[in-house]
């Protein structure tokens, strides 16, 4: 079997995007006067010449998170990465550091959270500053250097409303939009800055024998109050489309390995991973009103044009390629669409039965460009999305509303242990869809065909 890794580079992963198009797309067009002025440090830093990668690890207390970065960093690192031409480099594989932790240990006070009224809310909003340049001048570093990398953070912005009312959290991003400080909507925080979420569900549930603080001199925490804020930091990242979560039904090692081979399936790398979702087939759209109180969900509306002829094969292996773009926008409750972010997805399939995908997030501005020369054979596909975790599973339910209304696709992440997902027993679910060729009309390839 032919991996991953090793087969030659699409001419549509996300390095071949072509560089005067991406220019343009970007806002920067140069002549050549200017570009001879610029740097090759600079020119990669406003058109990044290969994927960066940025994967949030989050989690309850002890949960395993910071033995987890440390195992993928080494991991990354032992490969020898150029020399067997996979996607990334392991020169160029950072951590950012968790940024509370991170004032904390360099002296603020933990009192400091009641010196005053309203001193959380300032304590977090700060965090997020110094968040935010972390990671944003990790990443510039990395696109300047122009190599393939992989931005391990150390949690991530949405952890925050983990730690406030939803009240709090909800002024706090309102404050940031009016102050013009980079953040728009929580979908720009959630999806739009990072390509997976792994959460390490704490040891408090389903390992108390293991359970400890010893490691982190910053967190006083019981094993109930691990167990909420747990439960809290796994809701604040409903909604993300690459939401893994891993509980504790195996060994620890297991667990660690899990998140290994699932860091490997994003970035490209040879992995045991034998299926990523399960699709079933739903009776109609569910009342939202069924949902048990303790689920929270997140609905969205998506917009999915196909970019790319599957006729055009580049390779010999290769049977089936197409790519697409998707545009990915909140519902409030007022049923109001906000906070738009975009993405570009390219799709392969072997002969040996594989298929590879290649994720990357784009500009507003990308993303027109390329829905301007879309496949016009084929319809738009738009659907509403309501995505939730249930009994440490993450699902999507896809309705679709364009060019048909009757479908409605169940998406699931079983545990991290593996074995079979457990249905929620509040959605009317019909069977389970097979790669079949009659079960294939049901995705939105075979539905977005114009007849």
């Amino acid at each position: 079997m032919t991996s991953p890794s090793r087969r030659e580079r699409s001419t549509f992963a996300p390095k071949s995007l072509p560089l005067r198009r991406l220019r343009a797309d970007s806002g920067f067009i140069f002549s050549q006067d200017a570009l001879a002025d610029l740097t090759e440090a600079e020119i990669n830093s406003i058109v990044p010449p290969s994927p960066i990668y940025k994967i949030v690890m989050t989690g309850g207390p002890c949960g395993g998170k910071t033995t987890c970065l440390d195992r993928l960093s080494n991991y990354l690192r032992e490969r020898g990465f150029e020399r067997v031409s996979f996607i990334l480099d392991c020169s160029v594989v950072n951590k950012s550091p968790e940024a509370f932790t991170l004032m904390v240990s360099n002296g603020m006070p933990f009192d400091y959270l009641g010196a005053v009224d309203g001193m959380p809310t300032v304590v977090q909003d700060t965090v997020m500053d110094i968040q935010i340049g972390l990671e944003d001048g990790f990443e510039r570093l990395l696109r300047a250097r122009g190599k393939p990398a992989v931005l391990l953070c150390d949690r991530g912005l949405m952890d925050g409303a983990a730690y406030m009312t939803e009240e709090e959290w909800d002024k706090l991003i309102k404050k940031r939009d009016v102050d013009s400080r980079d953040v728009d909507s929580v979908s720009e925080l959630r999806e739009g800055r990072y390509n997976a979420v792994y959460h390490m569900v704490t040891a408090a549930e389903g390992a108390e024998q293991f359970y400890t603080l010893e490691n982190n001199q910053v967190r006083t925490e019981t094993p109930e109050q691990a167990r909420q804020l747990d439960h809290r930091t796994r809701k604040a990242w409903v909604g993300h489309p690459n939401l893994k979560i891993f509980d504790n039904s195996t060994s620890f090692e297991k667990k660690l390995q899990r998140v290994v081979e699932e860091m490997s399936r994003l970035v490209g790398l040879p992995h045991c991973l034998e299926r990523v979702t399960t699709k079933f087939l739903v009776r109609g759209e569910p009342d939202l009103d069924s949902f048990p109180e303790d689920v929270t969900f997140q609905i969205f509306a998506v917009e999915k044009a196909y970019v790319h002829n599957e006729g055009r094969l580049r390779q010999e292996n290769i049977t089936q390629e197409y790519s697409f773009i998707r545009k990915r926008s909140q519902i409030n409750k007022s049923g109001e669409e906000y906070g738009s972010v975009y993405g570009w997805t390219s799709v392969q399939k072997t002969t040996d039965g594989q298929v590879i995908e290649t994720k990357r997030i784009i500009t507003k501005r990308e993303y027109y460009s390329l829905f301007n020369s879309r496949d016009m054979g084929r319809h738009v596909v738009r659907q509403k999305r309501i995505s939730f975790i249930w009994n440490m599973q993450s699902f999507t339910i896809h309705v679709y509303r364009q060019p048909v209304d009757d479908v409605c696709i169940l998406h699931a992440q079983g545990r991290s242990g593996g074995g079979e997902v457990e249905l929620p027993s509040f959605l009317d679910v019909e069977r389970r869809l097979t790669d079949t060729e009659e079960d294939q009309k049901y995705g939105s390839f075979k539905i977005s065909l114009k007849t």
